[in-house]
């Protein structure tokens, strides 16, 4: 197997809400919740957008779409400045992102804040001036 990940596909409750969050933000997309599934183009990964209940059956027919609580997952959207970071969670809330942890100063040196997308996922968001990011913006990991 290639290490390699290539869709990151999130169960929401509203295909639509979901779609006009994420326009929001500015994920290019070229199609539409009546379509029944959304892809957005990023750096790298596609971000998939499907029904929950859809995706849930989709997996295995027992498999409640029921979420509680914290997942254990996060997203991230990494910048490439500090001011990035609160313009990114601005943005997320005028879109109608809930502000689960205002930008702050890390541990480990750097500049993060998290948000919630309207399903609950969660985003963190954040600057390490260690970073460095490649053509498509993608994040170099060496």
């Amino acid at each position: 197997m290639e290490p390699r990940i290539s869709i990151i596909t999130l169960g929401v409750a509203s295909l639509e809400q979901s779609y006009h969050f994420y326009s929001h933000l500015g994920f290019p997309t070229s199609g539409k919740p009546t379509d029944g599934i959304i892809f957005f183009k990023t750096g790298g990964v596609c971000l998939g957008l499907y029904p929950l209940e859809e995706l849930a059956a989709d997996v295995s027919p027992d498999l409640s779409a029921k979420r509680d609580g914290f997942s254990g997952i996060t997203l991230a959207h990494n910048t490439r400045t500090k001011e990035e970071v609160d313009q990114v969670l601005r943005l997320a809330e005028e879109a109608g992102a809930r502000i689960e942890k205002p930008a702050h100063e890390t541990f480990w040196g750097g500049y993060s804040g998290y948000f919630s997308d309207p399903d609950g996922y969660l985003w963190e968001v954040a600057y390490g001036d260690c970073w460095d990011f490649s053509e498509d913006g993608s994040l170099i990991i060496e």
